[in-house]
């Protein structure tokens, strides 16, 4: 068979929604992007490392709270989804989506160990005729200088045997008003029957797909994204540390300036950046520049202001404490409210609660958190040591063993008047207290 007729005989499947997607990595993109794939008739395997997790969606459990059973439950009673930890089995798919993390190493340089070890394992049993497509946030020429050359390695050639794309993962966990389906997907493809033949696969299942000209654009419009983000909502950390100086509510700064109707965009203050995206995108397209000498200045300042927010919550927590009860954190007992990075979700992925906790128990305080969608603290790589550690219930009787608590996550549903009302002092860094209730307690940072 040619090399046409091989990607005729793709294309005809994937519109046919008779081709089999394999999804690696099932996690906050992976698992909604298999489910949005079974959804459109794509019969998708997932594979994953974590063997429980695996179990668990085989018995049609979603290991994410903000995705329910029911939609895993669906797919696998109608035969449409099947995990697995065997990826001799990447030969069953036509199409394979790699979803694996990107972290940032410990000093700031990107870590692509998962996509790496990935491509080995899909270079082992890529056959001709597949479509491999990176989804994994990361670096322009990702796609081209690291992936293609492993995958390459198997002897097949891309463009020839087999086809290869990046299409930019833009998932909001959490986020009910833009599921997977309609968030608008970037394609961008190693040679153009692999844009073309991504565009019709992600097209079954998304509204709106934007063919780009090569995975390198397609590479940079994702960092750049996050890294507008990044950079606003570093000016405007900056912004809240001059208002306060001024007695200025930085929160109503920013709803006032957002009545104009053009020219602005508000964002929100807060205690650091969490999630996958934001505190580490900026810092790959950093990275990449100082390969051509480019020396990316102000994504680097906005990067140094979002880091040093955990501790000016902390020296806030402290200055509070000694000006109202004449004490230091050594001995103190700081409940944190909210461990995972963002309202509502369970992911605590770059969570700042993580490095306030760490203030917190370098200056001697004894810490404990509440967090409803978090009961367990998960092993993460850089804070395995919390790792087991169980929320606080949130009654009269643990509140009263507390002298100040720390409200990094606003999650809904937790009685934060009762917090008010038994701890002498409460640090809020989202502004869920829009006004003091007549509680002193009460202070923003």
């Amino acid at each position: 068979m040619t090399t046409r007729d091989r990607a005729a005989e793709l294309k005809r499947r994937i519109e046919l929604s008779s081709a089999t997607a394999g999804i690696i990595g099932l996690g906050y993109v992976g698992l909604p992007l298999a489910l949005a794939a079974g959804g459109a008739g794509y019969a998708v395997l997932g594979f994953d490392v974590d063997p429980e997790k695996v179990e668990r969606l085989n018995r049609g459990q979603s290991p994410l709270k903000h995705i329910g059973d029911e939609a895993v439950r669906r797919l696998r009673d109608e035969g449409r989804f099947e995990a697995t930890s065997d990826f001799s089995r990447l030969r069953e798919a036509d199409v394979i989506a790699i979803c694996v993390p990107t972290p940032l190493g410990r000093h700031l340089e990107p870590d692509l160990s998962f996509v790496e070890r990935t491509c080995r394992e899909i270079a082992k049993r890529l056959r001709p005729g597949q479509l491999v497509v990176l989804e994994s946030t990361t670096f322009p020429g990702t796609t081209r200088e690291i992936v293609k050359p492993i995958l390459e390695a198997s002897g097949l050639r891309s463009g020839i045997d087999f086809h290869l794309a990046y299409s930019p993962e833009r998932e909001d966990p959490g986020n009910p008003e833009y599921s997977t389906a309609r968030i608008p997907k970037l394609v961008g493809g190693d040679g153009d029957v692999a844009t073309e033949l991504a565009t019709a696969f992600y097209a079954r299942f998304v509204a709106k797909v934007v063919p780009v000209s090569s995975p390198e654009v397609a590479e940079a419009a994702k960092l750049t994204e996050n890294v507008f983000r990044a950079v606003n909502i570093a000016l405007v950390n900056e912004l809240k540390l001059v208002f306060q100086k001024m007695g200025i509510d930085v929160f109503e700064v920013i709803e006032a300036a957002a009545t104009k109707p053009f020219g602005y965009v508000p964002f929100w203050p807060g205690p650091g950046l969490g999630g996958h995206c934001i505190p580490i995108d900026p810092f790959y397209l950093a990275w990449r520049a100082r390969e051509f000498g480019i020396t990316t200045k102000f994504i680097e300042l906005a990067g140094e202001i979002n880091r040093t927010m955990p501790k000016y919550v902390v020296d806030r927590l402290a200055e509070e404490l000694d000006r109202r009860f004449r004490r230091g954190l050594n001995g103190a007992k700081i409940l944190l409210l909210g461990i995972a990075y963002k309202k509502n979700v369970d992911d605590v992925r770059e969570s700042p609660a993580f490095a306030i906790w760490e203030l917190l128990r370098l200056r001697g305080a004894e810490v404990a958190y509440h967090d409803p969608f978090v009961p367990v603290i998960p092993k993460t790589r850089e804070h395995a040591h919390l790792a087991g550690l169980r929320s606080t219930p949130l009654v009269c009787e643990t509140l009263a063993h507390f002298d100040a608590a720390v409200i990094v996550t606003d999650h809904d549903g937790v009685d934060y008047e009762l917090v008010a009302r038994f701890l002498p002092l409460v640090v809020d860094t989202r502004r869920v207290y829009r006004t003091s209730h007549g509680c002193g307690a009460v202070v923003r940072a």
